[in-house]
This record gives C-alpha cells, structure tokens and sequence, in this order.
C-alpha cells in the first residue's frame, strides 16, 4: 500500500528530514573535465533527463556537482538512501529539495500522492508533478537525484520515471547518479532522445585529463601516467595516488561521505 492515511502524516514526515540530504554538497573537483561537462550541456539541450552510472569512485557525484555549479540555473539537490524507497518518504525529500529553490513547489502532488494507494495509480502522481513544474516558476531548474540505485527495487520507481521523464518542460532537467545500469524500461527512453546515459567508460580518466590533475598537484606528466596506469583512470584512485604523493592527508570524494557527514 502507498497510500498515506492523513495530512498529519505529512506534517510528522516532514520533521523528520534529514536537511543534509536536500542540501548540495560542499565539493571542489580537483578537475573540471570539459570533455564530460559538454556530454551534460548536450544532454541538458537536447533531452530532459541525465543519468551519471558507474560504481563507487567513478567520480558520478564530482561531475554531478562540478556541472550543477556550472549550469547556469538553480539547483535541488536530494541524495536517495536506502529507506526512501517508501514512496512517502522519497516524495518529501524531493519536493522538499525542489521547494528550495520554487517555495510553492508540492501541494498539489502532496495530495495527489495521500490518494495514491495501487500502482496503477502512480503515472497520474507523474503528471501531476510535472503540471506543477509547469505551472510554477518558470526559472530554469536542475534537479540532481544522487543514487536512485538504491530503491531501483521498489515497484512505485520505473512507473513514475517512465511517465515523469518525458513530459518534463524544457526549462527543468533530471540529473541521476546511480551505481548500476537503470531498469530496462529506463533505457527505451535513449531512442526517444528523452534521455542520455553516461556509462562508467566514459567517466574514466583519459591520460591527458591525468596529466592535468597531476599538474594541478605540482606533479609530472611521468607519475600522472604511472598512476593511471595503475588506477585504470579511476577517479577516486587517481585522487588518493595524487594526494600519496603530494604527502597531503587523503581527500574523501563526495561519494564516500554518508549524508549526516554532508554539509551545506
């Protein structure tokens, strides 16, 4: 059952927010990588959603946050754990995310959703969110989703993605990390150009964007491609071989910090 008995519910749901979930995290990256901050400006041109896949260290969250600072638009941030696959409790943190940056964001869909109590009834939960970004401000929006994997399970998330993604106005876009490969009804969505997956290959290292990081740590060009070499251009490897031989204390990436470590 999805259903929520009363508006008290929501109210209690509400003060129980995690606030570093909703708030973007505070991160530099060693390295603007322009040949991936363009696959996200086409992406942002030419589709209304992103998704970042790639396990742990592939550097999803640094690209994710290096884009949002870039973009040019305002940004809701949400990072997904594991308990939020209960439909409620996701909601919350979404529009909570979204209401930061649109404050009237979410009643409608609020409502929507304390009525919806079957699956069947999660497209119309879709639409209704979307005729909220629409009839909201007209702002340009991105919105960062970060690990959506972890409640890829639960039977309420491919329905509402698959109806939500593709009626996104222009000026909103969903950017989603995710340590695996999204549900195949996910995919369907490239062909229709709704869609861009950036896979984990591509979030690797080239030699050049390694020598570039090293440079930027007073390092040689000889040690970047030792340790690329040795990293296979994995981003939070590259990272640590840097800060190994730079002598600094070890730099945790944004995706090795759990939420109530995160700060805004």
């Amino acid at each position: 059952m999805f259903l929520i008995e009363s508006s008290n519910d929501l109210r209690t749901a509400h003060t129980e927010l995690i606030i570093e979930k909703i708030v973007r995290p505070v991160f530099l990256p060693g390295l603007s990588r322009q040949r991936l901050l363009k696959l996200l400006e086409n992406s942002l041109i030419s589709c209304t959603s992103t998704i970042i896949s790639g396990r742990a260290g592939t550097g999803k969250t640094s690209l994710a946050l290096d884009f949002a600072r870039n973009c040019g638009r305002s940004v809701a941030w949400y990072k997904v754990d594991a308990p939020d696959g209960e439909i409620q409790i996701f909601f919350q943190y979404l529009i909570s995310s979204i209401r930061q940056q649109r404050p009237d964001f979410g009643k409608a869909t609020l409502a929507q959703l304390a009525r919806t109590s079957t699956p069947d009834q999660i497209p119309l939960l879709a639409e209704t969110f979307v005729y909220e970004l629409v009839e909201g401000e007209k702002k340009p929006l991105l919105v960062v989703i970060e690990d959506l994997h972890l409640v890829y399970d639960f039977e309420w998330v491919v329905p509402f993605f698959r109806r939500l993604l593709p009626l996104l106005p222009s000026e909103v876009h969903i950017l989603i990390t995710s340590r695996t490969m999204p549900p195949a009804p996910f995919w369907r969505m490239r062909s229709k150009q709704t869609l861009t997956v950036i896979e984990e290959e591509a979030l690797g290292f080239t030699r050049q964007e390694a020598v570039e990081l090293f440079e930027s740590h007073k390092l040689s060009s000889e040690q970047a491609n030792i340790a690329l070499d040795h990293t296979r251009g994995r981003a939070a490897a590259l990272a640590r071989f840097a800060a190994a031989l730079t002598g600094s204390t070890e730099e945790r990436l944004p995706e090795q910090v759990s939420p109530r470590q995160r700060v805004g």
